[in-house]
């Protein structure tokens, strides 16, 4: 029964990066034209992680703290994503460096600001699949 329950929450797990990569992807396609594999895993993994944020009910987060660090999850994650993808392997997905307040190219302060608007998508995308589709699980 162990192994049932590592499986389900796997899958859940799985699900919920796909969902916010498929949403990334799309959303760049939609908005710059143009997307790349990286972005899928680097919005998969942020949605999920930012939707891990008030999983314990022990330590309840309010909405604006969700956003906060959910804006400091995204833009690690971006930054990561960035010095692998750009600076690593030299694809060239996105360059920062002419906007104002950019470290290395790969983050600036106006996409994080992007990104704290966006979090509280993520974090009500992710209560309504968690509770819709698994029962709250």
């Amino acid at each position: 029964m162990k192994t049932d329950s590592i499986i389900k929450k796997s899958l859940r797990a799985l699900f919920i990066i796909c969902t916010g990569g498929m949403t990334y992807y799309n959303f760049e396609i939609l908005f710059r034209g143009y997307s790349h594999f990286s972005m899928f895993l680097c919005g998969g993994l942020s949605f999920y992680t930012i939707g891990t944020l008030n999983e314990h009910p022990r330590k309840r987060l309010s909405f604006l703290s969700q956003m906060l660090i959910g804006t400091g999850i995204i833009t690690i994650y971006e930054f990561i994503t960035g010095m692998i993808v750009n600076k690593t392997f030299h694809l060239h997905v996105w360059d920062y460096s002419r906007l104002p307040f950019n470290i290395k190219g790969q983050i600036c302060l106006p996409f994080s600001f992007l990104w704290f608007l966006l979090t509280p998508v993520c974090i009500v995308m992710d209560d309504i699949i968690r509770y819709a589709l698994f029962r709250g699980e």
